[in-house]
């Protein structure tokens, strides 16, 4: 016949009755068709089964209690601590052979020390600034091409210069802003505002004006492609006088080698000015300000290691010596160099 199975909790607080009562000699307290054991012992024999019980139940009690930690050992674990959020401000060094920008280079072909710093807020808007040594400037040739005379000291050219007087410009300092994002997939934009604020010393600058310029921009990309447009809203754009209004185009690439860590480098741009006849200037050369005109070419690699970029670039922008009378510089300077032309540079940069 089988019988009941009986609650393990209702077994566990009727055989610690039985015991301790018949360790007392009283009956236990039973209900239904459950009853105590009747059998007659000697208070020995009841004290070493009273002992014997509650061993048994403390093992019980104790395997209970293993079992419930080694359940709350295997529950879920709590979640590691998040890691810390990227700092939205970005610090940049750079050591280059020679500063070469849209083509030209700003130093003569000396090294330029470079830094920056930029904050990127998480909803796409972002400032920053940066600055580097530059020459380019009073390295320009306020004579002529059969007699050449610095900028930074042109006094000896006569009017429109100021006797006595000179200019100095050895800084470029870049601020910035505006606002990017993606959109769909792989592709993204940038708007903005960058000024390029050269200070110094503008005492005497004749057919030249001073070269603060302010430009505004959009661009669009895709994947490791762009191509951005950059217009002049500033009276003045690098010096040139009646240049408000000139523009740039660039096409860029930024192609990854593989999993080697190097990207191939590529560019293509265009630099226009309104052609302006600029009389101050040009005279009677026969040339007005789309001489300035010229287009420019990029292609170089870049390297990431042990958290330096290194890069090497070969550059080239078809940029004229002079205006149509062959004395009349534009981008020849005092020191009998095209500032275009063909150019290689080499860079080392570290981001924090």
């Amino acid at each position: 016949m089988r019988t009941k199975a009986v609650p393990p909790v209702f077994l566990y607080r009727y055989l610690n009755a039985a015991a301790t009562n018949r360790f007392t000699g009283a009956a236990p307290q039973t209900s239904g068709s459950w009853h105590g054991p009747c059998i007659e012992i000697s208070s020995l024999n009841s004290l070493e089964h009273f002992m014997k019980l509650k061993r048994n139940n403390a093992l019980i009690l104790s395997t209970l209690l293993v079992s419930a930690a080694a359940i709350a050992q295997t529950a879920t674990p709590a979640p590691a601590a998040a890691a810390a959020p990227a700092s939205p401000l970005t610090e940049n060094l750079g050591l280059v052979s020679q500063y070469v920008f849209r083509g030209l280079t700003q130093t003569n072909g000396q090294p330029a020390f470079q830094g920056g710093l930029d904050y990127a807020h998480p909803s796409g808007f972002y400032v920053g600034t940066w600055l580097s040594n530059i020459s380019w400037f009073t390295d320009q040739n306020a004579g002529v091409k059969s007699a050449p005379v610095a900028l930074s000291s042109p006094a000896s050219v006569g009017a429109p210069y100021t006797p006595g007087a000179s200019n100095a410009a050895s800084l470029e300092w870049d601020m910035y802003g505006g606002y990017k994002n993606t959109f769909a997939t792989d592709w993204n934009y940038d708007v903005g505002i960058i000024q390029y604020y050269y200070p110094g010393r503008y005492d005497s600058v004749g057919a030249y004006r001073q070269p603060n310029t302010t430009e505004v921009y959009g661009a669009i990309g895709y994947k490791w492609l762009s191509l951005k447009y950059s217009k002049a809203i500033s009276s003045y754009t690098f010096g040139v006088n009646e240049s408000k209004g000139a523009d740039y185009i660039d096409l860029s690439a930024a192609v990854p080698l593989g999993e080697s860590g190097v990207s191939l480098q590529a560019h293509v741009g265009h630099q226009r000015y309104p052609g302006n006849p600029n009389v101050g200037y040009w005279g009677g050369s026969g040339g007005n300000n789309s001489y300035f005109d010229y287009t420019d070419y990029k292609l170089g690699l870049t390297k990431e290691y042990q958290g330096f970029n290194f890069g090497l670039a070969w550059t080239y922008a078809d940029t004229k010596d002079t205006a149509p009378d062959n004395d009349t510089t534009t981008y020849m300077n005092a020191f009998g160099k095209n500032i275009g032309g063909n150019r290689v540079a080499l860079s080392v940069t570290k981001t924090f």
